[in-house]
């Protein structure tokens, strides 16, 4: 019954966000309003309740799609001509991760498993769902992961409309453009199903890490890369597992105290600045080397909020498909040093072992 109430409870917030023009509005919205929807109704709902896994898994799923089908053939062609952006990220990617494990490690006292999921400068679903797996304070992970991106797509857009002089990205009023499928309706959502439910299969199968996203988005990735056929998510589609995962996300905070989220909200600001510094300075050594614009390559190093980043592309008259091919970078090697950390070391009992 409180998952029934739930859901429409989040769509509203989604709606609502929406509206008014938040970042991720669906995810952002009803994550938000299902968080202080649970946080007021403590003495009113049971404290051991939990958002059925087994329902949330596919939406999970449908959001590894959305992730991998962004890859394709001309991301890949343009990859050429960045290599010395493409390496700059890789290094940023680690000193921006370790930094952030040292900020919320020593700063915000975090267990070392928690503040080191916490500290990935990428992969939202990516860290909370292996965060999840390895007995992290997931409502500690939940508040640093979205604060990372609220904070990155507040700050970036308002920086970079004063480096340039006037607004850019959503303050500009511009707008991605969108596609249709070339597929049938029907034959396109069960295009999608078959990826979803393929990519579970082999994702649990391969015991990858957290499989229930990683396996579909694999699949999305080599369907792309092969030109088998574009994989159109609907936006029906992609709004409703949004909500769903932000629901899930959201009924997490059923006990977490106004303290936890204002002390999260400064270690956030501190671990944003310190990222969008290290960034900044990376930009500066490589753009005399890379045909790569600065001011593109400013809002590629933006740890988060890639619409709002293509946005402020577009406003710069610049492509923001090489906006979209660095950030997918950083969330791929972000993803994968998760995955090589984790498969090296032990994440037991809020400490942080080399396995032996």
């Amino acid at each position: 019954m409180i998952t029934v109430i739930s859901l429409p409870v989040g769509g509203l917030g989604g709606f609502m966000a929406e509206f008014i023009g938040l970042p991720m509005p669906w995810m952002l919205g009803s994550l938000i309003i299902t968080g202080c929807f649970f946080s007021l109704g403590k003495g009113h709902l049971p404290i051991n309740y939990k958002f059925p896994d087994k329902f949330r898994v596919i939406f999970i799923a449908i959001i590894g799609i959305m992730i991998g089908s962004q890859v394709n053939q001309e991301l890949i062609k343009q990859s050429s001509n960045m290599v010395i952006s493409l390496l700059a990220i890789t290094v940023f990617v680690v000193i921006a991760h370790f930094t952030n494990y040292i900020i919320f490690r020593k700063l915000g006292k975090y267990d070392g498993p928690t503040a080191f999921f916490c500290g990935a400068p990428g992969g939202l679903m990516e860290s909370i769902t292996m965060g999840e797996e390895v007995g992290c304070d997931i409502k500690l992970l939940t508040v640093q992961q979205f604060l990372r991106i609220i904070s990155v797509v507040m700050i970036v857009p308002t920086l970079m409309s004063i480096w340039v002089g006037e607004p850019l990205g959503s303050a500009s009023g511009i707008k991605l453009l969108t596609s249709n499928s070339e597929l049938p309706f029907f034959l396109n959502y069960f295009l999608v199903l078959v990826v979803a439910v393929t990519g579970l299969f082999f994702g649990i199968k391969l015991k990858l890490p957290a499989a229930h996203l990683m396996g579909p988005l694999i699949i999305a990735v080599l369907i792309s890369l092969l030109d088998v056929t574009p994989i159109h998510l609907p936006v029906l589609l992609v709004i409703i597992s949004q909500v769903v995962i932000g629901v899930s996300l959201g009924t997490r905070f059923l006990d977490i105290s106004g303290a936890v989220l204002y002390k999260g909200a400064w270690l956030s600001l501190i671990s944003v600045f310190s990222m969008l510094s290290i960034g900044g300075l990376l930009c500066f050594m490589i753009a005399p080397f890379t045909e790569t614009s600065l001011n593109v390559l400013l809002i590629s190093f933006a740890p988060g909020g890639v619409t709002e980043m293509s946005l402020i592309a577009l406003s710069l008259s610049a492509n923001p498909a090489a906006v979209t091919l660095h950030h997918l970078y950083r969330i791929i090697i972000t993803v994968s040093g998760l995955t090589f950390i984790r498969s090296r070391f032990d994440f037991i009992d809020g400490k942080i072992n080399r396995k032996t």
